[in-house]
This record gives structure tokens, sequence and C-alpha cells, in this order.
């Protein structure tokens, strides 16, 4: 009974959206050729190009602000649709641009700014790709970390081979089996995702010399450096919106820390691009009720979450809903489209 109640309750919360225009946000992080991808982050040039092909015929496409606009004025157009990159890679630029400009299509990348011009990966990419590169790594690994002791014991995902590495191409970290290397990277993952930034690199570095490894950013994965920035936005197709300056998960953190977080990413590509910046989105996807207030008060004018959900005039404008895009050839992603719509 009590699930039934539960299910009528959710149709008839969604039931007003039919009487109002939708749109989608679509999220997007890295755009180039595909090695291992845990995250699925990763969407190639082809798909990507073939993607944008298909909004252009079956959508409409507009910016991030302008869809953002409508929403509150509860007059999104038919079948309305915004682009968004996460992260700030520097593939966005040098890659994503040239086929977003080549459809006419805008988009906003929102930068993490303590990224930028940093000769090394995210910590996560990093940590990906010392921990999920063929080959051989010690028997044992002990961290400590918050000062707590930390063991692992590889057992068998001592040495990974380039089969292994084939089959974790696209498996979901979290559904990796017990044992195996792809398990190892996301117990660590797990480890160093709520840390401060200084504590994720200090660890990294442990990981490094544990693993006789080399932390050189590889050109699929660095981040854009502040001239990329600026050329991003030449064209004025492309928004950049903040994403924080160190990526952390926020709402693990105090609302001081969240505040210095969200108001100085906005400061500094303020002061680096020589305008306002009006967009921010959560890194992780993750706020709490102090991180969107801090938002709001940093007079952003709206913000994206990961809440896979459509968009319409009834949303928080500093809760915008977002689909994330994946790898999927044009096929997959006209099918998907059309569930999304």
């Amino acid at each position: 009974m009590r699930g039934t109640i539960s299910k009528l309750w959710q149709v008839t919360r969604q039931f007003p959206k039919r009487f109002f225009s939708q749109g989608l946000i679509l999220m997007y992080h890295r755009i180039a050729e595909q090695d291992i991808d845990p995250w699925s982050l990763c969407v190639t040039p082809e798909n990507f190009s073939e993607q944008l092909a298909i909004l252009q015929q079956y959508t409409q496409p507009m910016s991030l602000q302008e869809l953002a606009q409508a929403q509150q004025a509860g007059k999104i157009p038919s079948r309305a649709v915004a682009i968004t990159f996460d992260d700030g890679y520097a593939n966005n630029l040098h890659n994503a641009k040239p086929i977003l400009e080549s459809y006419h299509i805008p988009a906003t990348v929102f930068v993490t700014t303590g990224y930028i011009g940093r000769n090394r990966e995210y910590w996560w990419d990093e940590l990906e790709q010392i921990l999920l590169k063929p080959g051989k790594l010690p028997e044992k690994l002990c961290l400590n970390i918050n000062g707590s002791s930390q063991e692992w014991k590889l057992g068998k995902a001592v040495n990974y081979s380039q089969e292994e590495h084939q089959h974790d191409y696209a498996c979901p970290p979290w559904e990796a089996k017990p044992g195996s290397r792809l398990f190892f990277y996301y117990s660590v993952w797990q480890q160093l995702q709520s840390l401060f930034a200084e504590q994720q690199q200090q660890i990294l570095d442990r990981i490094i010399t544990w693993a006789n490894a080399d932390a050189i950013a590889r050109p699929t994965h660095r981040p854009m450096n502040l001239e990329e920035v600026r050329a991003l936005e030449k064209g004025n197709l492309i928004e950049v919106g903040a994403h924080t300056i160190t990526h952390p998960f926020l709402h693990t953190h105090t609302a001081a820390f969240q505040q210095q977080e969200i108001e100085q990413s906005k400061q500094s590509l303020e002061e680096s691009l020589g305008h306002s910046v009006n967009s921010f989105a959560y890194p992780f996807g993750a706020y709490n009720q102090d991180t969107v207030s801090l938002v709001k008060k940093a007079n952003f004018n709206c913000a994206c979450s990961t809440v896979e959900e459509t968009a319409w005039k009834y949303n928080n404008r500093f809760l915008l809903p977002r689909f994330e895009v994946k790898n999927w050839d044009k096929n997959q992603f006209k099918k998907i489209l059309d569930n999304w719509l």
C-alpha cells in the first residue's frame, strides 16, 4: 500500500509538467579520442559532431543564459536544449569549440579556476593514470589519511594486463569486482574525494612515488591555461562559467570554505576575462542548503546540478537539472534524446 501511494504521489507531482514547456540542459566533460574512461566523461569528436547534427535537426539549441531566462519567465521554447561542459579541459577549446562553431550551437564551459595553467591533471584523472595503467604495482599501499592509517593489499591486482585494461574500458568503478585493479582504484578514489585539495595533492604525490610513476598531463586530459580560457570566449559562442577553485565536494565542508570556493572562483574569472561571470555548476553535483544560498548570494544568474530531469518553469534557477551525455553514436543519441524530450 505504501509503495502504491508513493508511486501515485510521483505521478501526481509530475502531472503539471505536461502543461508547461520544457527544455534540456546537457552536460559534457571531455571531447577527445578515448582510452579507459571509468567515469564516462569522454565523447569522441566524431560522436560529438553527430550529436550536434541531431540537436540542430530535431531541437532548438540556445545558450544556458537564454534557457535560464526563458525558464524563469515560464516560456521555454519547444524542444529547447542548452549545452554545458564541466571542469575546463583544454580539449573544450581545441576539439569542442570548432565543432560547435561549425553548427553555430552555443555552449557554457564551467571552469575550475585552481587548475588553470597547471601542468598536472585533475586529481581523479591523475589517480586513474597511475593506478589504471597496464603494468605492475607494488603489493601493498599504505597511506595516512587525516590521521588514520589506510592499507590496501593488491593481491592479484598487482599485475594489470592490457586485456584487463580493455575489459575495464567503460566499466563503472562502482561495479568493479572486488580484488580487481579497477576496484582498487575506486577504493582509493573514495578516500580522496572529500579531502582538501592540498591533502589530495600530497597523497597523490605519495602514490606516484609508491608506483614509481610520472605525473605528466596527457593532452586528452590536461586543464586549460589562461590564454586558452580567454580564447574559448572569442566569437561569443561560448560562455565561461565558474566551477569553484579546487572542485571539492562542497557539501562536506563548512559554509565558510564553500563561500571561499564559490566567490573566489567567480572573482578570479571576472578579473581574468574582464566581465561578469553569471553561471555556476556544482562540482560532482554535490551541494546542500548552504551551498545554494551562497551561490545565490554571489550574484550568479543560475546554477546547474546533475539531477537528470527536464527543465521547466518551477525549477529553482540555482538547481537547474542536467542530463549527462556519453559517447553515443547518432542512432543511440537520437533514441535517448527522444526519451528525454
